[in-house]
């Protein structure tokens, strides 16, 4: 993959939003527009001194549901006939390096699920599959975050926004990988040190052309939207003050912590 590109946001101290390639420990500034005609500049930064922001701002994030088929055999369930999918709310979104904050009102399980992210673009609507990646613009890492227990807390309706949208819930970056084919990938989720997670993108019941086709019919895509591929088996919770890594080989390492949050605030 010769041609693979590291496309990251971030602020500088004291200035402006930029965008630019990373190249190691350094940014090669660009100007323009990055889903556009992104041009180089003459500027380079030192990662270290700026702030890394997520890489593109959706309108939308979804989330699969049931898209491995591991995971599908694992919990005897069929293979869905289209996709399954939530909306994560874009006060969710968080940046790699932030903290995960438990919700101040909710004591339950707090659940990593690492997966791979598709960032669409150009405007997309009703594609078919064979020019559907034509729509894609790059790859990135995903952390979908969940408040377990509340998604069945009411027995009559699945909360699956209100588990998938609290604040910080909402993870992916730090950069979006171009010139890329994930399919021989793996998605790997480290906790605490201790690998929890390593599945191949491969046994994705719908593919990212798949994906991409048949969501554009239900709703446009526009550029700079994510869709999380789902996860396999391996996710699970999130004692507070873990670390948390979810590492995908020529896409990036997103790596961020979990606070928790007291008990006694948990109550109130």
């Amino acid at each position: 993959m010769a041609n693979v590109r590291h496309w990251i946001r971030f602020r500088p101290r004291g200035g402006s939003i930029g965008f630019g390639t990373l190249n190691g420990d350094t940014i090669a500034v660009h100007h323009g527009e990055m889903f556009g005609r992104p041009a180089r500049g003459t500027q380079t930064l030192a990662l270290s001194d700026v702030e890394t922001l997520t890489p593109c701002e959706p309108s939308k994030l979804l989330g699969l549901v049931n898209n491995f088929r591991a995971l599908l055999t694992k919990l005897d369930q069929p293979v869905p006939e289209e996709p399954l999918y939530f909306l994560k709310a874009p006060n969710s979104y968080m940046a790699a390096a932030g903290t995960i904050e438990q919700p101040q009102f909710y004591s339950g399980r707090v659940v990593f699920e690492g997966e791979l992210g598709i960032v669409i673009g150009r405007r997309c609507k009703d594609v078919d599959e064979a020019s559907a990646l034509s729509y894609v613009f790059g790859y990135t890492c995903v952390n979908d975050v969940t408040a377990f227990d509340v998604l069945d807390r009411n027995p009559k309706f699945a909360q699956w926004t209100r588990a998938k949208s609290y604040d910080t819930f909402g993870i992916f970056g730090p950069s979006i990988a171009t010139g890329i084919d994930p399919a021989g990938l793996s998605v790997r989720t480290i906790l605490n040190g201790e690998e929890r997670q390593n599945y191949p993108i491969s046994d994705m019941v719908f593919g990212p052309a798949r994906l991409v086709s048949l969501i554009s019919r239900d709703m446009t895509l526009m550029p700079g939207d994510v869709i999380a591929c789902g996860t396999s088996v391996g996710a699970g919770r999130m004692p507070p003050g873990s670390s948390i890594e979810i590492a995908i080989d020529c896409v990036g390492s997103l790596r961020n912590t979990f606070a928790g949050v007291p008990a006694a605030a948990a109550r109130r």
